[in-house]
């Protein structure tokens, strides 16, 4: 398992530098949300990943054309993160005694 904290932390001193001298719509700062996203993403913080990714689609569909790689890349990334937000909100309605099967189901999809 990687230093998520340290991770984030670099990406989040990257986004403050790029928010000072890029256009709010650049592609770059989309990407830096992708990745902010992704690493949310991976420390299983599905509201804060979604937060992200989202802002991220925002900023390709603003600036990239729809059929772009990168957009459909992020399309794909939001898509995969609300299915497993989803997923981690059923299990934590279903009870303590289904969460820990149903933990296992999760990652095996």
């Amino acid at each position: 398992m990687g230093d998520y904290s340290k991770s984030l932390e670099f990406y989040e001193k990257s986004l403050t530098m790029k928010e000072k001298v890029l256009h709010p719509a650049h592609p770059d700062l989309g990407t830096s949300y992708n990745n902010i996203g992704l690493l949310y993403d991976n420390m299983g913080e599905y509201f804060k990943a979604l937060s992200y990714l989202e802002k991220s689609l925002d900023i390709c569909r603003k600036s990239l054309p729809p059929t772009h790689p990168h957009t459909k890349i992020v399309l794909n990334a939001v898509e995969r993160v609300k299915e497993k937000f989803i997923r981690v909100s059923a299990i934590m309605e279903s009870g303590p005694r289904q969460t820990d099967r149903a933990m296992y189901t999760m990652y095996d999809a």
